[in-house]
C-alpha cells in the first residue's frame, strides 16, 4: 500500500513548493582582502551594517573590507577600554587594608580549623 502512494515521486530531490508569490531581500556584495592579496565577496541583506573584517572562505585568513574603488576601509578603533578584571572590581567596593584584614581573619580561621596556629605552609 505505501508504495503505490509514492510511485512516481523521488524523495527528497524534488520540492512541492513553487516560487510563486515570493520576494527576495534586497541584497548588497562586499569585497574582503586577505593580507597575501585574495579576494572574496560576501553577501549581506541590504540594510545590514557591513563588518570591518570577514574570515576568508577559502584560506580562513581575515580579510579587510574594501571600498568600492578598491582601497581598503579605514578601522575605526574608537577608545578601547581595559578590561576589568576581579581584583579591578573588588578594589571598587573595599580598600586594600579592609582586603588584608579579612585575608587575616579567613587565615587565622583556617589555622583553626588544622589544629594547632601554625602558619600555613610553615
Amino acid at each position: 500500500m505505501a508504495d503505490r502512494t509514492l510511485r512516481g515521486m523521488r524523495l527528497g530531490s524534488q520540492s512541492l513548493q513553487s516560487e510563486d508569490g515570493v520576494e527576495f531581500a534586497e541584497r548588497q556584495r562586499a569585497r574582503f582582502r586577505t593580507i597575501d592579496g585574495e579576494e572574496f565577496e560576501v553577501i549581506f541583506a541590504a540594510d545590514a551594517e557591513l563588518p570591518d573584517v570577514w574570515e576568508s572562505p577559502k584560506s580562513g585568513r581575515e580579510g579587510r573590507l574594501l571600498a568600492p574603488d578598491g582601497t581598503p576601509v579605514e578601522i575605526d578603533e574608537g577608545e578601547q577600554k581595559a578590561a576589568r578584571t576581579h581584583w579591578d572590581m573588588l578594589l571598587e567596593r573595599r580598600t586594600r587594608e579592609e582586603l588584608e584584614e579579612l585575608l587575616e581573619k579567613r587565615l587565622a580561621l583556617l589555622r583553626a580549623r588544622r589544629g594547632g596556629g601554625e602558619k600555613i605552609g610553615a
